[in-house]
Formats: structure tokens, C-alpha cells, sequence
């Protein structure tokens, strides 16, 4: 079920080595100037790497738990303790569960349009006739016009008057060039997903949580941000956005991601000048996050979103 690989290109200031599941490609990432580890669960279009062989039908699908403890399982093979995790979507359930059930390596979580709960009867019955449609047809535009809209929101999907955008189009062709069968596989097992809700509550590493406020996960996450532990998290709120913010807005997680990592000695306070400028409007990053209890650093104040509601 786990195929993984050590063979990896070098760059000036980090390594990067890549393995492929059952279900997600992930990479991990060394910082050569610190001993910070990053464990990236890739957003779902991608899927399985690109000219994967079709996993055989008489392997089971894994079940979340399991592809939960494949994460471990990838750390072990690359000699890795404890992590920094980000995760979008299906990745980010995975990596949330993995901190739930491996809580003492996770650094910290940075999460893009999470989700924690059972799937509804909706999703459930929805997700079945995709999944029964994939499994019998293949990919075909029905498909893929379904989980595009999972993705992205209206705006960068277009319509009847507006053509699609470049990222929508590049995210189609990943699609297409993917083996429906692993598909298949992959929304088999996020189908079947149980409640967390009442895990998130035991999590003390530090969260980041971005959501794109077009997102049909939007109040997955804010449930989620609602049930965590306000000390060690943070919800941040993209505007026109799907549930890809890594896609459609990534200069939008960049201010945030900057003063998250400060928490973990990643940049220099004195790089600091004058109030953050957030690339939100309007910026809604929740004080604990940036507090000097919990950053380690004094800044000067910014707006945030003061409460969650659910």
C-alpha cells in the first residue's frame, strides 16, 4: 500500500524527497538551516502521482485510519520525529487525524479548507453516485465538473459567459491524466471518514486555519476552529475565495504563514517593521495566534477576527 522513495534532487537550502499512498502525494521537506521538518499532504486534485500504475482491485481501501498511520509510517522511512504538517482538504482530515493519533509528532498544523465531520446523508449520497459513476464510466466531464466545484469557487470556474480560468483548466487536465480507479479509491475512503470533532480538543500544537469563504467546507472549518484550544490556533478567512486558497489566493496565506512560523524561531524579529500589512480583507487572524505568549515576539496590533461562530 505505501511506496516510497528516497531518491531526491538538491537545491541550494533544502532537500526534497517525495512518496506516493494509496490515496495522496506528500513530500518532505528539510530545512538544512534548522532541524524544522515539513510534511506536506498535497491538495486533492492532484490525487496519486502522475503516471501511477491503477492499484489493484483486490488490495482493500484503506480507511482513513489508515491512511492516517501511512503518515507515520512515511516519517519512519525518512527518519523524521516530529513535523510540521499542512494539508488541504481530504489532506488536511488526514494529517488532523494523524495529530490526534500521533500527537507527539506534530509540531504544528497548518490546515486549508479542513474537514472533521462525518460526511452528511447529502455528501454521503452524493460522493456514491460519483464514486459509482467514476468506477463504471471513468473520468468524464460530469466527474470532473463535480469535483471542480469542490475546489474552486464560481468566480475562476466560470460560467456560460466566462471562460474558465488557466487554473481550472490545468486542474481539469490533472484530472483526466489520473487513474479513475485510484480515484475511485481515494473518494471511497474519505466517504467513510468518521467525526473528530471531540479529538481536536486534546491537539496542543499550534493550528493555522485558512478557508476560502466560497468553500463548501467553509462551516467545516468553522467547527473546527470552534473546537479547538484558541490558545494554539488561528482562523483565517479568505474572501472570493474556493476551497483551494493554496491555488487561487496563495499570496493570501502569506502574512499569516510568516508570523505563524515566527512562533517557532523561523524569522528574525528584528526583519520586523511597522504594523503587518495583511493581504486580506479584512485580515481575520484570531490574537491568540499572534500573542507573545504564544509567537514568542511583540507586535504591534492588527485587526482579527475576535470570535467564531458557528
Amino acid at each position: 500500500m505505501l511506496r516510497a522513495s528516497k531518491d531526491c534532487f538538491c537545491a541550494p537550502k533544502r532537500r526534497r524527497c517525495c512518496s506516493t499512498t494509496s490515496a495522496y502525494t506528500i513530500s518532505v521537506l528539510r530545512d538544512t538551516r534548522c532541524s524544522h521538518k515539513f510534511f506536506l499532504c498535497n491538495p486533492p486534485q492532484v490525487l496519486l502521482q502522475l503516471g501511477a500504475a491503477s492499484i489493484p482491485p483486490e488490495v482493500p481501501v484503506p480507511s482513513v485510519n489508515d491512511l492516517a498511520d501511512q503518515v507515520a509510517d512515511v516519517l519512519d522511512y525518512f527518519g523524521l520525529g516530529s513535523v510540521m504538517c499542512l494539508g488541504v482538504m481530504a489532506g488536511a482530515y488526514i494529517l488532523t487525524l494523524f495529530s490526534i493519533r500521533h500527537s507527539s509528532r506534530v509540531l504544528g498544523l497548518i490546515l486549508v479548507s479542513p474537514i472533521c465531520r462525518a460526511p452528511s446523508w447529502t455528501e454521503w449520497f452524493y460522493s456514491k453516485v460519483v464514486s459509482n459513476l467514476l468506477y463504471f464510466y471513468g473520468m468524464c466531464g460530469l466527474i470532473e465538473d463535480s469535483l471542480l466545484q469542490r475546489y474552486f469557487s464560481k468566480e475562476v470556474r466560470g460560467g456560460t459567459d466566462v471562460t474558465e480560468s488557466d487554473i481550472v483548466r490545468a486542474c481539469r487536465s490533472l484530472l483526466v491524466e489520473r487513474q479513475s480507479t485510484n480515484i475511485w479509491r481515494f473518494l471511497q475512503s474519505i466517504n467513510g471518514r468518521y467525526d473528530i470533532s471531540e479529538g481536536l480538543r486534546r491537539l496542543r500544537c499550534r493550528t493555522l486555519i485558512f478557508v476560502g469563504d466560497s468553500s463548501l467546507y467553509y462551516s467545516d472549518a468553522l467547527h473546527m476552529a470552534s473546537k479547538l484550544d484558541r490558545r494554539y490556533s488561528a482562523l483565517v478567512e479568505v474572501q472570493a475565495c474556493g476551497s483551494l486558497v493554496t491555488e487561487e489566493q496563495p499570496h493570501a496565506m502569506l502574512i499569516p504563514m510568516e508570523y505563524f512560523f515566527m512562533g517557532y524561531g523561523l524569522y528574525r524579529p528584528s526583519q520586523l517593521s511597522g504594523s503587518p500589512r495583511s493581504p486580506l480583507s479584512p485580515p481575520r487572524i484570531s490574537p491568540e495566534l499572534l500573542s507573545p505568549e504564544s509567537m514568542g515576539i511583540k507586535l504591534k496590533p492588527i485587526k482579527t477576527r475576535a470570535s467564531l461562530q458557528v
